[in-house]
């Protein structure tokens, strides 16, 4: 896993939009966050939204820590690019979409259907 990888699985869910803010790249559907992957060395390669249940069991992962200001949102960060394996995170990339796309207001969620 690498930021191209990171792009490119994140850029395989509809209507996600790529920006760079606060020297990273952001990943959004409608306008909300699923994904941050740093531009620059961090502490973190890749941070995304968890479901609660999720965020219990990741953080219990070596490598897998609560993210930094997003913890309180279920938000999880990997500390290295091998803290799961790609299958995985794709998964749970997809899940973080997936619980950003339902808390969209119904307006926004009807102009992407």
């Amino acid at each position: 896993m690498n930021l191209d990888w990171i792009r490119k699985c994140c850029l395989s869910f509809p209507h996600v939009t790529e920006h760079v803010q606060w020297e990273s790249l952001v990943f959004k559907v409608g306008g909300k966050i699923i994904a941050i992957a740093p531009l620059e060395p961090s502490n973190a390669v890749l941070s995304f939204k968890a479901s609660p249940e999720d965020f219990a069991e990741l953080t219990e992962i070596p490598g897998v820590i609560p993210a930094p200001y997003l913890a309180r949102a279920q938000w999880v960060a990997l500390e290295a690019e091998d803290a799961l394996p790609p299958r995985e995170i794709k998964r749970l990339l997809r899940k973080s979409y997936d619980l950003v796309l339902a808390k969209l207001p119904r307006k926004v969620r009807k102009e992407l259907a």
